[in-house]
């Protein structure tokens, strides 16, 4: 079996590789294709793949491309991770946020609509790509933000396409280490869109313990890489939202303290990797391997502590766990999701798909995030009915102005995308959606290249 990775060379690729090593019996991987357009980089993280692999016996071949049709050709699975200007471009999109006086993040706020226009129409034309060489092969999106690009995707090609994030799962497993029980013994009523999601419901072997958990407000301050949101919100609420909420729950808060630190995420990680590739470049393999495990490990241990806490990002020292045993992420999210398209015994897991009649407030034709049933046939959502009144507006709201985003990234409008901007929740204002749009246009060949 052959699988590609459209944005090879991106920092997740070996945890990926070391993934579909652990499922190679179930996969039958022969070859795994990486393309990027970054050639210095893509020839250091595939140096950093073969060294994973040398922890297997029997591994399969890697190879890089530069050609994206030859990349894809014969693939059953085409993993799509880009980002678009690099990181970069996101220090600079969160930036301008700031300026007008909002959080900078890269996928929620202005930040996350500048990532959308500037990503979309070179994901679409990679995914037609795609189409022409390998039409039955499964493309599972990681690109964010995810559920706008799946949608995007899911509407204008023909492809099987789900889209992927490890969000809902990193809380599950938090409130499975928070009450000391498996995991495998638990489920979880959960819905919304990618970065916007909500547990309605948890079970433990058959026992409603929902309320249990909402009035332990000591667990609740457990659940989230940082101390993102007040327990008694979530008790106000009786819903468990997941971290991404803290930018609509809490945005003064997050912006302040991006003020107070002087930086946002973004800056902060152009920082951490300010030759650190080039560095590995210089580097024996398994000297490049640990660093690369040094530097992931650092990573997540500052995950949302600047928004948070507006303590330096990279101030709160090295995480504890290995990076590539963690129990949760992009490649566990991905390697279980290929591991039921190929298998007759359906597995249950949160997807990014069509929504149909999943959830009754939105579209057939919308994406939604909600547990799916995974095997052989494809990924189908499962029934979760009407929204709860405390967030069905919200979410209707960011679907609205998703589709608006997505019909100004297709047809280059600008005068669309401000009206995306002035549907968004976090902006929502005529005046600041225009001198935002502008601002992050200004300058930025990849926008000025097609919006009109």
């Amino acid at each position: 079996m052959k699988i590609a990775i459209l944005g090879g060379g991106g920092v997740r690729t070996p945890i990926v590789i070391y993934g579909l090593a652990q499922a190679q019996a179930a996969l039958g991987t022969t070859e795994v294709v990486l393309f990027d357009i970054d050639a210095g980089r893509l020839n250091v993280i595939a140096r950093l793949g073969r060294e994973v692999l040398r922890g297997f016996d029997n591994p399969f071949e890697i190879r890089i491309e530069t050609d994206l049709l030859r990349t894809a050709e014969g693939a059953a699975f085409v993993l799509s991770s880009i980002r678009v200007g690099g990181m970069s471009a996101r220090a600079r999109d969160e930036r301008i946020a700031i300026e007008y006086g909002l959080a900078g993040q890269e996928t929620t706020g202005p930040g996350g609509a500048a990532m959308a226009l500037r990503t979309l129409p070179v994901t679409l034309a990679q995914a037609q790509a795609v189409e022409r060489v390998a039409p039955r092969a499964w493309f599972i999106n990681f690109t964010n933000p995810a559920g706008l690009i799946t949608q995007a995707l899911t509407q204008n090609t023909s492809l099987k396409v789900i889209g992927i994030c490890d969000t809902p799962s990193e809380l599950f497993h938090a409130i499975a280490n928070g009450i000391g029980e498996p995991q495998s013994d638990m489920t979880f009523d959960y819905a919304g869109l990618n970065h916007l999601g909500w547990i309605r419901h948890v079970h433990l072997r058959g026992e409603e313990i929902t309320e249990r958990i909402l009035d332990d407000t000591e667990l609740l301050r457990q659940l989230y890489p940082a101390d993102l949101f007040d327990p008694e919100l979530i008790q106000t609420l009786r819903l468990i939202p997941t971290e991404y909420l803290f930018f609509y729950y809490s945005q003064r808060r997050a912006y302040q303290n991006q003020l107070r630190a002087g930086a946002s995420r973004g800056e902060e990680l152009s920082r951490l990797n300010a030759g650190f590739f080039e560095e590995l470049g210089r580097q024996g393999d398994s000297e490049a391997l640990a660093s690369y495990r040094q530097y992931l490990m650092r990573r997540n241990a500052s995950y949302m502590q600047l928004e948070a806490q507006a303590g330096s990002a990279f101030g709160v020292g090295v995480g504890e766990q290995d990076p590539f045993e963690l129990a949760t992420g992009y490649h566990r999210i991905a390697l279980e999701l290929m591991q039921g398209l190929v298998s007759d015994s359906p597995r249950e897991v949160v997807l990014n798909v069509l929504n149909g009649d999943t959830i009754a407030d939105l579209r057939w034709d919308d994406v939604v995030e909600v547990p799916c049933r995974v095997d052989r046939r494809g990924a189908r959502p499962k029934r979760a009915g009407a929204l709860p009144d405390s967030v069905r507006g919200l979410v209707q709201s960011v679907k609205g102005y998703e589709r608006t985003l997505i019909r100004a990234a297709l047809s280059g409008s600008s005068r669309l995308a401000e009206l995306a901007m002035l549907e968004y929740p976090i902006i929502g204002q005529w005046e600041l959606a225009k001198e935002v749009l502008q601002a992050l246009c200004k300058g930025d060949a990849q926008f000025l290249g097609y919006l009109h």
